[in-house]
Formats: C-alpha cells, sequence, structure tokens
C-alpha cells in the first residue's frame, strides 16, 4: 500500500559507499559499493539479512557515520569529509532519527526528550515548548508529558521518540526497525501513526527493517544482498 506520491525530485543521492569494520584481526566489509537514491516525499523500505547493512547504510544516509569511500549528497550537497561538528548540525536541522531502542533520556520527561533537540538547533523557548506539546498531543501522548520513560511502555516510548524526531520538521527520516520491540498490534499502531505524519509534514521515510508487514506498505523495497542494494 502506497500511502503518498513522491515528486521525483532527490533529495538523498549515495554512490559507491564501502564500509568495513576492523574485529579484531578480521576486517569485516559490510558494504560494498552502495548506491542508492531516495526521491524526496519517498518511502523506502531496506531489507536484509541481519548483518546485511542496513543500520551502516542509515548511519551513513544520517550523517551518524563516515563511508570508508563514496558519496552521499543530500539536496545536492556532499556530505562526504564534513566536520564532526558540521554534521552534528546538518542532523539537527534536516535528519530525523527512530531507533529500535528508542534511545531517550531516562532523567527527562516526555516534553524534555522532545524539546531538547529543538533548543539544541537554538530555537527560542517559547516556540521549542509550543512544537514539543503540539507533538505529543499530536502523538496521543497529552496527558503523558510530565512522564519519564521508566513510566511508559513501549508504545508510549516509541512515540514520544516519534515526536522527538519531528520536532525540528526534518525533511529526511531514518527510522532502524521502529517496530522491533512492539508486539504486533503496538507496532501497526506505531507505523499508521508514522505514515500520517508523513503526510502531514510531507516527509522522505526510510525504514530499515525484518518486519514484510512494514515493507509492504513502502512505495519500493531495495534489499541489501552482499553488500550491494537491489531495487
Amino acid at each position: 500500500m502506497n500511502d503518498a506520491t513522491p515528486d521525483g525530485q532527490p533529495l538523498v543521492v549515495a554512490s559507491g559507499l564501502k564500509k568495513a569494520y576492523q574485529i579484531g584481526d578480521r576486517r569485516l566489509e559490510v558494504l560494498r559499493g552502495v548506491s542508492l537514491q531516495v526521491a524526496r516525499g519517498e518511502f523506502v523500505a531496506l531489507r536484509g539479512a541481519s548483518g546485511a547493512g542496513k543500520s551502516t547504510l542509515l548511519h551513513l544516509l544520517g550523517g551518524l557515520d563516515q563511508p570508508d569511500s563514496g558519496r552521499i549528497e543530500f539536496e545536492g550537497t556532499e556530505l562526504s569529509g564534513r566536520s564532526l561538528s558540521s554534521l552534528a548540525e546538518f542532523r539537527n536541522r534536516h535528519v530525523g532519527i527512530i531507533f529500535q531502542a528508542y534511545h531517550l533520556l531516562a532523567d527527562l520527561t516526555a516534553l524534555e526528550n522532545v524539546y531538547l533537540p529543538a533548543r539544541m538547533a537554538r530555537v527560542p523557548g517559547g516556540e521549542a515548548l509550543r512544537r514539543a506539546e503540539s507533538l505529543l498531543r499530536r502523538v496521543g501522548l497529552g496527558d503523558r508529558m510530565t512522564h519519564r520513560p521508566s513510566q511508559m511502555s513501549g508504545g508510549e516510548q516509541q512515540r514520544v521518540a516519534i515526536a522527538r524526531c519531528l520536532v525540528n520538521s526534518p525533511a529526511l527520516v531514518l527510522a532502524d526497525e521502529p517496530t522491533g520491540n512492539l508486539d504486533s498490534h503496538t507496532g501497526d499502531g506505531v507505523m499508521d501513526l508514522l505514515l500520517e505524519l508523513r503526510q502531514e509534514h510531507r516527509m522522505t521515510l526510510v525504514i530499515a527493517t525484518h518486519d514484510a508487514r512494514v515493507a509492504a506498505r513502502a512505495e519500493r523495497e531495495v534489499r541489501l544482498v552482499d553488500g550491494l542494494a537491489e531495487g
């Protein structure tokens, strides 16, 4: 099922990405020359066996890591070779990331977890608070704003993570197994919400998933096989 129609303009272009890790005396080649283009507004599902490089590719696309070789362009601007501070600013302004393990700050409330990235992007305090409150209400957590992660269910924590990733209105949202820690019913609800928000915010979405039901909702499926991308 397609949930939106992309406008066909490239947002992200990756060319010949290679990435390897040194594990003891063994060199593990994860990506061997991946090329991928994602259109503005598109929903792409990344599939592949465990260890195929889905998370690695997401990290490269989001500027969390750098490729050993190859190029990544975002809106025509190359990311490769940027400084760590430049990449951090790029992520905070243009990319939203949703992790399987949520990665919420345990000592902060739901509201504070969503508010913090906006303040890091130098959004004025009043506007950052308005955005955080509005998004938490939108994801159905208007009555849970003062709760900490330990006081919330897995599904609620993932909804906070979704609100957090949207607070700076990113053009690109990357999700790494966003339903992986949830039961099927809760996972379906999280996906319904994510796709509704995708339409509302006209964002580009790339999800790494093992779940065939999640992948079936994407407009395009890309499989990582032997370190290369197919599809």
